[in-house]
């Protein structure tokens, strides 16, 4: 039978029932089973003298066969709602438009992404660039062998697979020729390519390994723009398109996370119901559900619904490679690298952690990646993610050296297995032995990597070993995760306590890392106080010299520093700088930690150049020590640069800054805490050098992004918020800049107490506010007041207290002096 597409121009001839080994997208037998396609032939007009019926020699079906003006297309055309895609699209018009040599492309991508309705509607796009097109269903070798066959049959030159091929091969011609899901890896697909100069092809694969047939002429497939998955679900959907349906719309594909399938089936799904604003709540509850059910009518032939094309290609995989994405999808979909499992591998059994018989599954899972000596094998492992990745199940950033989870594929895999909580528990156990086992100084994977999947692990109602729960708080302290680290010290806290009593060494570590949390959350006093008792305790239990007596021993003297108490402070890490060199060496980390604390001390104390000596000494020994990346060797150059600008080296200052930002984004991320104090340090950089609108600018990210990482009443936020104060007055801005330092002021005032330097310095700023306001007799109240309280908490001869003076004699200007002289 065959119908007319007057909008097409399109002769769609589908076969009947069709006989068996019947060629496909050709002829359809008599009986037999399955449908026959549909072939569809385009035309420029359609006249029906024009149509000659020709019976195939081999098969008792009719072939259609159309003479007219344009190309002849045996391929089924694109969806009718196709959307979007056209940035690849206009790279394969660019790429085709060449003529006189051989052509391939390749579209590759996860199941389901859409890469053959690309496909389809390149041709339908480039009908008069061809001489003819062809569909091969790449498959299989069987559906492979019946498309080369037919072409041969179509073109009355025999009737076999070879035919077909040599057909292509001595026509020179501009024939396209789309070998449409090339998913199997086991099958050579070279054997089918036609061997000559001439032609066109477009292959379509879940594989991206096929790209050595396109080299760099190939397109990942992956997630829609936004807007063009809006556009989809509505048309999909039979809604037009308002405000109100594309804003429901955009809540909708991003919960699907842009896949074309996913979106499809959603639309058809709600054009049944014609309920758009039902479906999500529907979704959330019934995810496997709806992705599984293959709707009643369609919009184009794909056969599949998202969850069953992606069990397809699962159920290629081999054991370990199955085992592999089973177990990920217990992980987060992102930042998935093999050290975890490397180092897992390499588990010790130690005295307070599980047994063997304990870690009988998570062992049982890593055996797949052993050499049979037992040592990690690289090779077993990346057999199968290539395996895994050849489906395009996973994808692998080869730059980050990590592997990742289309988000819906992540939830559907966890639904491939018949046990969730084991899975759970033996991803927890795997992450717990790997960070047992991870070299003290991979800062990057705590940080960037390992976060996310701590975070889920702690999150699941799942038991998981003692020690490796205290393990995940290092790893949210190390990526600046401290608000999580202090939940999960509190929690593992509580239970050393009643297992292991209040004076165990290991409870005694907990406690110490949860003051330093406190402390890194701006708690100073909660921390001062946990220092104390541990200190005290460490003292009895471990005696004064132990390494952890002096890690606790400086740990307070931080506090003091942070409670603005520096005298006392700098003469505590005098004590343990001396303490650490006898016990632990001049070069030991921990000794070097000390030293960097010094010096800060000095630069808190107004002795720059001593500070910026010792800050040298630091950085120099910590590049030999720890290496240049390492994240405490950054932090030493970023006190360098600030010594720099304490010292008027401005210049210096900011060039050290920008390089310190840099690395600390590669190894610790964009909104790590420790990024955004150098983000911070380079503003101030900016500014002194009179780039205020760059600093202003700076100012705004740091505080946004500080209010979202440590809250909106954290030291460190208000500390950026009085920076973004001083831009708005460098630009002019008083009034703004005042009204943000009253708000700074009284926040600092609460959460750091009235007498604290850096509350002090606030209401110093204030009162510069007020003078170039014109408020002259406030700012000189104001200074009095600062001046007052800087001579009793950091002496006469601080250079904030000096700066003040000036500032003071300064606050009513001579007649014709311009206010706000600083």
């Amino acid at each position: 039978m065959f119908s007319l597409d007057g909008d097409s121009r399109s002769l769609h001839i589908a076969g009947g029932q069709g006989g068996p080994g019947g060629p496909a997208h050709l002829q359809g037998g008599t009986g037999g089973i399955g449908q026959g396609p549909i072939v569809n032939i385009t035309t420029s007009q359609l006249i029906a003298h024009n149509l000659q019926a020709t019976v195939a020699t081999d098969q008792a079906s009719q072939l259609w066969n159309l003479r007219a003006s344009q190309t002849a297309s045996h391929c089924p055309p694109p969806s009718r709602i196709f959307c979007g895609r056209q940035e690849i699209l206009n790279k394969m018009h660019h790429f085709f438009s060449d003529t006189g040599i051989q052509h391939t492309y390749v579209l590759y991508g996860l199941g389901g992404a859409g890469k053959t309705q690309i496909a389809l509607k390149f041709i339908k796009e480039s009908l008069s660039r061809f001489s003819d097109i062809f569909f091969i269903d790449t498959s299989t070798i069987a559906t492979i062998d019946t498309g080369l066959k037919n072409i041969a049959v179509l073109k009355d030159f025999g009737d076999s697979p070879p035919d077909g091929l040599l057909w292509l091969t001595s026509k020179v011609e501009e024939w396209l020729l789309l070998f449409d899901n090339a998913d199997d890896p086991s099958i050579n697909l070279n054997d089918f390519i036609p061997q000559c100069n001439h032609g066109n092809i477009i292959i379509t694969s879940r594989n991206p390994g096929l790209r050595v047939y396109a080299g760099s002429n190939a397109s990942l497939v992956s997630n829609m723009e936004e807007e063009d998955a809006v556009a989809l679900l509505l048309k999909s959907a039979l809604q037009e398109a308002t405000s109100h349906t594309e804003q429901i719309a955009a809540e909708i594909v991003k919960s699907l996370h842009y896949l074309p399938l996913a979106i499809v089936q959603a639309g058809a799904f709600i054009s049944k119901s014609r309920d758009l604003d039902g479906y999500l709540p529907l979704y959330m509850k019934h995810q496997a559900r709806l992705l599984s059910e293959k709707p009643a009518q369609s919009h184009d032939q794909y056969a599949w619904t998202v969850y069953t094309t992606w069990q397809i290609s699962f159920d290629q995989l081999t054991l370990p490679a199955a085992m592999f994405l089973q177990h990920c999808s217990f992980l987060h979909y992102n930042g998935i690298s093999e050290e975890i499992f490397r180092y897992a591998s390499e588990y010790h059994f130690y005295s307070d952690g599980p047994s063997e018989e304990e870690l009988e599954k998570p062992l049982e899972f890593l055996s797949h990646f052993l050499a049979p000596d037992g040592e990690w094998d690289s090779l077993q492992f990346l057999d199968a993610t290539n395996e895994v990745q050849s489906y395009s199940l996973i994808s692998f950033d080869a730059e980050k050296k990590v592997f990742s989870i289309h988000p819906l594929v992540h939830s559907w895999s966890q639904g491939t297995v018949g046990n969730p909580k084991r899975y759970m528990s033996t991803m927890g156990s795997i992450l717990g032995m790997a960070l047992s086992e991870r070299p003290q100084g991979d800062i990057q994977l705590a940080s960037l990597l390992l976060c996310p999947h701590i975070e889920l692990a702690v999150k699941r109602d799942v038991e998981i070993a003692l020690v490796f729960r205290a393990q995940y708080t290092t790893i949210f302290w190390e990526g600046g995760r401290y608000k999580q680290a202090k939940r999960l010290q509190e929690e593992v806290l509580e239970k050393q306590r009643q297992l292991l009593g209040e004076n165990h060494p290991d409870t005694l570590t907990t406690m110490g890392n949860l003051a330093v949390s406190y402390s890194k959350l701006g708690e100073h006093r909660k921390a001062k106080e946990l220092n104390i008792l541990v200190l005290e305790k460490r003292k009895q239990v471990l005696g004064e010299n132990h390494p952890d007596t002096l890690q606790t021993m400086g740990n307070l003297a931080n506090s003091y520093s942070d409670l603005g108490e520096h005298q006392k402070a700098k003469e505590l890490k005098v004590i343990v700088l001396e303490k650490r060199k006898q016990v632990l060496g001049e070069n030991h980390p921990d000794t070097l930690q000390t030293m960097g604390n010094l010096a800060n001390s000095y630069s808190y104390l107004g002795e720059h150049q001593k500070a910026k000596e010792l800050r040298i000494l630091v950085l120099e020994k910590r590049k030999q020590v720890l290496g240049e990346n390492h994240s405490d060797t950054l932090s030493a150059m970023g006190n360098l640069a600030t010594s720099y600008s304490k010292l008027g080296e401005h210049q210096k200052a900011k060039e050290l800054n920008i390089l310190v930002l840099e690395k600390q984004k590669q190894v610790l991320g964009e909104n790590h805490p420790d990024t955004l104090s150098t983000m911070g340090n380079l503003a101030s950089s900016c500014s002194d050098l009179g780039e205020h609108q760059k600093a202003k600018e700076l100012n705004i990210l740091v505080l946004e992004n500080r209010k979202q990482v440590l809250g909106e009443n954290h030291p460190d936020t208000l500390s950026a918020m009085g920076n973004l104060a001083t831009s708005y007055s460098k630009l002019g801005e008083h009034q703004k800049a005042k009204e943000l330092n009253i708000l700074v002021l009284e926040k600092q005032k609460q959460v750091l107490g009235e007498n604290h330097p850096d509350t002090l310095s606030t209401m110093g700023n204030l009162a510069s506010s007020c003078s170039d306001l014109g408020e002259h007799q406030k700012a000189k109240e104001l200074r009095i007041l600062v001046l007052e309280k800087q001579k009793q908490i950091l002496g006469e001869n601080h250079p904030d207290t000096l700066e003040t003076e000036k500032l003071l004699g300064s606050t009513s200007p001579k007649q014709g002096e311009p206010s706000g002289t600083r």
